[in-house]
């Protein structure tokens, strides 16, 4: 099993206090440093654009009652050149990047390339850039940098127009990153159907506003532009692994044409899912990219350890339990501006909460020996000193009480 770490670096009030900017960033990197020593495989970063305090205000919010900011690293390009600077052996993910706003996927090629290119001109380098990518979870940032409904249907039918979306951006990047030389006219046109809506309503609805009574309407292209090519283009392409934010098992499948590309997973997807998406992947994954392995769909999981010496496994536990309500109780508050216990139940069943021995036995009895792990330990928690102490437990600790050795990534 492979344990990596998943970083925030969510700028949110806890217990009634808010850190500043810079203390938010040396908390980050006094973690990864510590997460380096540790032995972690990759140290995977939220990337977001943009203030989601100020959000607040317009005529769409997306999370309308977060308080504080969703996160402070706008660059996962200039922030793994700075961890790589300062740690000798963690490699670095995205989690994720948006390549639709900002310019869109041939910026996003491009700021890519760019950074292979510096980071892999020391022929001993082997660490590698995890990127993983999407079309952004808050469409406020899509739609302040010019990438949102084009007409009344569009707007009727956004949901299913930014999955298309995504399908034209996704090819526009690999593409070009793979050194291509290419133009619009060289990405399919998509059309949105019947089976893009949940209703025949909602269907009938978009036709309507669309003005046609066909089966299909035609989606014009995003993005057009005549043949080009992302400069540099001559750089080491083993250093960069493309990985997937996206559940649709069809897109997952698509991109794997163009080159070897890995999926991103969330916590709360189901297990039926994740068993699926292991099996499509086995057939579906890039041959360049070799056989496909559990680890290439690394997992995000809530970390609620106690292991304070002076506290008995009992009052460990509680501790952790208490932290646990508490941390995923405000998360879901921001979201939704209530706390539902049911969705801070959920949340919790896909956490790992409690001492070394209880974090043990949920890892033996919810995951397979060969997954990969995300562990978020700075959820809600800005206290510097504890999150390192949790990293610190989890190594020393509940490592050494399973089965399975961990491996480098």
């Amino acid at each position: 099993m492979k344990f990596d770490l998943f970083f925030s670096i969510s700028q949110t009030p806890v217990n009634g206090h808010t850190p500043d900017e810079a203390t938010m960033f040396r908390n980050f990197f006094a973690q990864v440093e510590a997460a380096d020593a540790l032995g972690y495989g990759t140290a995977w970063v939220a990337e977001s654009h943009y203030s989601s305090e100020v959000q607040k205000a317009h005529h769409k919010p997306v999370v309308p009652h977060w308080e504080g900011e969703v996160g402070l690293n706008g660059d996962i390009c200039q922030l793994a050149t700075r961890v790589f600077a300062r740690t000798e052996r963690i490699e670095v993910g995205s989690a994720v990047m948006n390549i639709v706003c900002n310019g869109g996927p041939l910026a996003q090629a491009e700021r890519v390339a760019t950074f292979a290119a510096y980071h892999g001109l020391d022929p001993e380098e082997r660490r590698r850039l995890h990127l993983g990518f999407s079309a952004g979870r808050f469409d406020f940032m899509n739609r302040v940098t010019g990438v949102d409904a084009r007409n009344t249907w569009e707007d009727a039918a956004w949901p299913a127009v930014k999955g298309k979306l995504f399908w034209e951006a996704a090819e526009i990047f690999l593409r070009l990153l793979k050194g291509e030389t290419l133009s619009s006219n060289d990405i399919p046109e998509y059309t949105i159907t019947r089976a893009d809506f949940r209703s025949d309503e909602e269907w009938h609805k978009v036709r309507d506003l669309a003005g046609t009574k066909g089966d299909a309407i035609p989606l014009p292209r995003r993005w057009s532009f005549e043949a080009t090519k992302v400069i540099p283009c001559d750089w080491r392409r083993e250093l960069m692994l493309p990985v997937i934010g996206s559940h649709d098992p069809n897109l997952q499948e698509y991109v794997n044409r163009f080159s070897p590309v890995q999926v991103f997973n969330l916590s709360i997807t189901k297990p039926e899912i994740i068993e699926d998406t292991h099996r499509r992947m086995t057939a579906a994954y890039h041959r360049d990219g070799g056989s496909w392995q559990r680890s290439f769909m690394p997992r995000t999981v809530f970390v609620f350890l106690n292991a304070d010496p002076s506290k008995s496994p009992e009052a460990q536990r509680a501790a952790a339990q208490e932290e646990a309500r508490a941390a995923l109780g405000a998360y879901w508050k921001a979201l939704d501006g209530t706390l539902d216990p049911k969705k801070v139940e959920g949340a919790a069943d896909n956490a790992l909460i409690g001492n070394a021995d209880d974090i043990a036995r949920q890892i033996r009895e919810r995951f397979h020996p060969d997954d990969r792990l995300m562990l978020w330990f700075d959820f809600f928690n800005h206290d510097n000193a504890a999150v390192i102490r949790s990293m610190e437990a989890f190594m020393a600790e509940v490592v050494p009480k399973l089965e399975t050795a961990v491996s480098p990534s």
